[in-house]
């Protein structure tokens, strides 16, 4: 199989979206050469008909996932991070993992993922400013990963932190946000079959706006929980301290689950616009995945931890 980079990657490499959309179960692939970094498997096992999510929402197309993103690493619109993005390189790419664990060290991407098995989700994806889509991602489960490194009895929670770099990343030159930008789970978040590690959407890689190369999703939390362009995943002991709770402590809690329930100070949650539908929806509790994950939370009050 020919292993091509990122940046390489022409939109005839791939399949077209009109005969992607349609396999409704994951798909699996083999070996170190099938990671997304390299998107020749996207022609042989992506083609089918036009797709839905487990609850029958159409999926966004590829063109509104590319261009409708918060990344304020590159700008505060939400066009900002397509515009500008370009100045970001992936390659090479190293990721540290650090922290309460038996296995530490520094590994570059290509050596960090060659273990690992890529799938097809479609998760849906929303966004606390009220705003949603439905994404076909590539990628594999973080948990697996996270397992290598033998996280020690004191790994309560995981911290993740995006690359700090000005030059790469001009709006970190402003001071929007404390950078880098940081987010953290507990572990068994972390550990939950659902939490993603992303490497690309609708078969292809991820673009730079969309966080490449590697990305966390976690789909039943608001999106700012599921940091990009992640250079360090850190064990430790204690509740860390997200970026958008140094922020703003008051409007952004360090769970951030998707609760009609619980209001943004300054707006509602109870109902969300997706990305190329004129009518709002009722936004589901804990995104529609409570079936899956609620056990989590069982005895905590998510109004207090929200």
């Amino acid at each position: 199989m020919i292993i091509r980079k990122p940046q390489a990657l022409k939109d005839h490499d791939v399949t077209d979206e009109s005969l992607y959309r349609g396999r409704r179960k994951f798909i699996k692939t083999m070996g170190a050469g099938s990671i997304l970094l390299g998107s020749s498997l996207a022609g042989n096992v992506l083609n089918a008909k036009a797709r839905q999510d487990d609850l029958k929402n159409e999926l966004t197309s590829y063109k509104d996932i590319t261009t409708y993103n918060n990344f304020y690493e590159f700008g505060t619109g939400k066009s900002d991070p397509a515009k500008n993005a370009h100045t970001l390189k992936t390659s090479p790419w190293s990721v540290t993992v650090d922290g309460e664990c038996a296995k530490p060290g520094s590994f570059a991407l290509e050596d960090l993922l060659k273990p690992m098995q890529t799938e097809e989700r479609i998760y849906r994806f929303r966004c606390v400013e009220g705003w949603s889509m439905v994404i076909p991602w590539m990628g594999f489960e973080l948990g697996k990963l996270l397992k290598r490194f033998e996280p020690t009895s004191k790994a309560k929670y995981v911290y993740f932190e995006t690359l700090l770099d000005p030059e790469q990343m001009p709006g970190q030159k402003r001071s929007v946000l404390e950078w880098p930008y940081v987010e953290g789970l507990r572990i068994d978040e972390a550990m939950h079959p659902l939490t993603l590690l992303a490497t690309g959407i609708y078969g292809k890689d991820l673009l730079n706006q969309n966080g490449a190369p590697l990305r966390l999703v976690v789909p039943w939390k608001y999106g700012f929980k599921s940091i990009k362009s992640i250079v360090k995943i850190h064990f430790l002991e204690e509740q860390p301290i997200s970026s958008w709770q140094k922020a703003n402590a008051v409007e952004y809690g360090f769970y951030s689950n998707v609760n009609p329930n619980v209001d943004h100070p300054r707006w509602s949650q109870k109902r969300e616009r997706r990305i190329g539908e004129f009518r709002k929806r009722k936004t589901l509790f804990l995104n529609g995945y409570a079936d899956e994950v609620a056990a989590l939370y069982k005895g905590m009050d998510l109004k207090k931890y929200y």
